[in-house]
């Protein structure tokens, strides 16, 4: 392989927004990785409302006004890539993360499928996890939401 070939193969990276390409030809196996940037895989703060109203026999208006709602602030972990999201390392393990659960800056939450490659996909952020955006065993796009997390 010549400089231009390589050259190509980091092209076609950036391109598909891919972090690692591996290309074995002629006896000759090339590896290319690029480290991911911090801000990959997250939005800015967003509002996510959520409402909690008490059960009620009538639907009074002094009772809709006793309405309580709260308003969380989340962050979003988008996929930073193109592939199948899966919540679990293997098909009979427990899956990263649950709803409910916290998270600490650097712990994976789930996988994502690019060309054959596994990426793991880490939170940033640390706090709650708040929804789950995505069923397993889906396609994603780049950047869709794919977790909702409260920061703590």
């Amino acid at each position: 392989m010549n400089l231009k070939e390589i050259k190509e193969m980091i092209n076609l990276m950036n391109e598909n927004n891919l972090l690692e390409l591996e290309i074995e030809r002629e006896g000759i196996k090339i590896r290319i990785k690029k480290e991911a940037k911090e801000t990959i895989g997250f939005a800015p703060v967003s509002e996510y409302k959520v409402e909690h109203i008490s059960p009620s026999s009538s639907g009074s208006s002094k009772e809709s006004k006793s309405e309580d709602k709260t308003v969380l602030k989340t962050v979003e972990i988008k996929s930073p890539m193109v592939g199948t999201f899966y919540r679990a390392p293997s098909p009979e393990a427990a899956p990263f993360v649950e709803i409910g659960q916290d998270v600490e800056v650097g712990q994976v939450v789930c996988i994502i499928e690019a060309m054959k490659l596994l990426n793991e996909i880490k939170s940033e952020v640390k706090g709650k996890i708040v929804d789950i955006l995505v069923d397993n065993a889906e396609p994603v796009e780049f950047g869709q939401n794919l977790f909702l997390i409260e920061p703590a």
